[in-house]
């Protein structure tokens, strides 16, 4: 389960768009920058099905499930942004897979300049192919998709239901999670044109998706002020109104933006990557924490200019040369005695980050300073391993012990 938001009200007149992606526990988020490519070939592979290519394509920097072609959230060279979500629908699965949705986000940011275009792209894109095919990383799962599609100057909500799409332009802010918002949109297909479409949503799934009262907290949030890089943060680390000693080992339903897993089969997803895209008039910087769990984690800059530092990408088993694996060590040790643990670093976290957002409208070299912040934020997550090993580890139920020692099990966590 995941949440997607874009603010056109921001401080600074920028667009800001932040995503949490919400997969398996083990399901390791990689960052990638793929480079512009004039000669692309005539045919690419996607997670599934093999489509013809486009004549050029926009270099691309992606936050990804490991093992899918495609991508949670990304951006694009010319300031294009999408993040995507699971929506669960009335339509009749196809039998024979497509293109899911995270191939979709990925084609529309290879593909398109500017907003409109991405829409266009991929209405068009799931009109010819469809969407579908195995989702889940451990568990079955297939699902339609949702989007929020944003460039320097505008954006749009696009859901879909099998192979219709609706789309409609956001004023000022939007969020989507797991369900269908849109009445009757201002663009839709022929099966979505003049009706509710969120009235195609499959009731049992969407509502314990929980996604109703995630997009109501998201879309409050963002009305209640003008947004910016330190806000969209903080929205993505949202657990509610959770007071200090709130914890995710309690429950076994619900969820809340900075989602936790727990016992399934409900809560079987938490936050595995994140990402805010702040894009003006004449820069891009977007902020990926790289990691799990968005309150656990460092918010990095990267920029086309300067690109990713060197990294080893994540596969399905820990590898402690992996950045995504070292922080699960301190991750799933915060989880341990989440009160007293996350209290241990939070402040730190914070100051971090605000010192990240300060120094990096003045740096004259992204490449350095991208690479000085992924090592800073490393070494910080080392101390504060260090740090909450020494706090006692909290009572917690059997069904959510027993829910993470399986999940330590599979990914042969030391």
């Amino acid at each position: 389960m995941c949440d997607t938001f874009v603010s056109l009200a921001t401080t600074d007149g920028s667009v800001i768009l932040g995503k949490n992606s919400d997969r398996e526990p083990n399901e390791a988020h990689d960052l990638r920058m793929i480079g512009a490519n004039t000669d692309p070939g005539d045919h690419l592979r996607a997670t599934y099905i093999t489509i013809a290519q486009a004549p050029r394509t926009h270099a691309v920097l992606l936050s990804k499930p490991y093992w899918i072609w495609g991508a949670e959230m990304g951006v694009n060279e010319h300031g294009v942004s999408i993040g995507n979500e699971a929506v669960f629908t009335k339509a009749k699965r196809e039998e024979q897979p497509g293109l899911l949705g995270m191939d979709l986000l990925r084609l529309g940011l290879e593909r398109s300049e500017t907003a409109d275009e991405a829409v266009a792209l991929i209405a068009a894109l799931l009109v010819e192919h469809g969407q579908g095919g195995e989702a889940g990383h451990t568990h079955h799962l297939v699902y339609d998709n949702s989007f929020i599609i944003a460039d320097r100057t505008q954006a749009f909500v696009l859901e879909t239901v099998g192979r219709d799409w609706a789309a409609s332009r956001i004023a000022t802010s939007g969020s989507i999670s797991n369900g269908l918002t849109l009445t009757r949109a201002e663009q839709a297909s022929a099966g979505l044109r003049d009706v509710v479409v969120k009235d195609r949503s499959d009731v049992i799934y969407t509502r314990f998706s929980d996604s109703a009262r995630r997009q109501c907290r998201t879309t409050d949030a963002l009305t209640a002020t003008r947004t910016d890089v330190a806000s969209a943060m903080r929205l993505l680390r949202d657990h509610g109104d959770a007071g200090p000693d709130w914890s995710p080992a309690r429950g076994v339903t619900g969820q809340t933006v900075c989602a936790h897993a727990g016992p399934g089969p409900i809560r079987v997803a938490q936050s595995t990557g994140s990402m805010v895209a702040h894009v003006t008039a004449d820069d891009i910087t977007v902020w990926l924490t790289g990691t799990s769990a968005p309150c656990t984690s460092i918010f990095k800059p990267v920029w086309f200019g300067g690109g990713l530092p060197a990294m080893t990408h994540p596969g399905q088993l820990f590898d402690p040369s992996a950045m995504w694996w070292r922080h699960e060590l301190l991750h799933r040790q915060t989880l341990r005695n989440y009160p007293a643990r996350i209290t241990a670093y939070m402040q730190q976290r914070d100051a971090l980050e605000a010192r990240f957002v300060r120094e990096s409208v003045e740096t004259d070299d992204r490449a350095a300073f991208t690479a000085a912040c992924f090592a800073t934020a490393d070494a910080a997550e080392q101390q504060w391993l260090a740090a909450v090993q020494d706090i006692p580890e909290s009572r917690q139920s059997r069904l959510y012990s027993r829910a993470w020692q399986a999940w330590d099990r599979q990914a042969r966590m030391p």
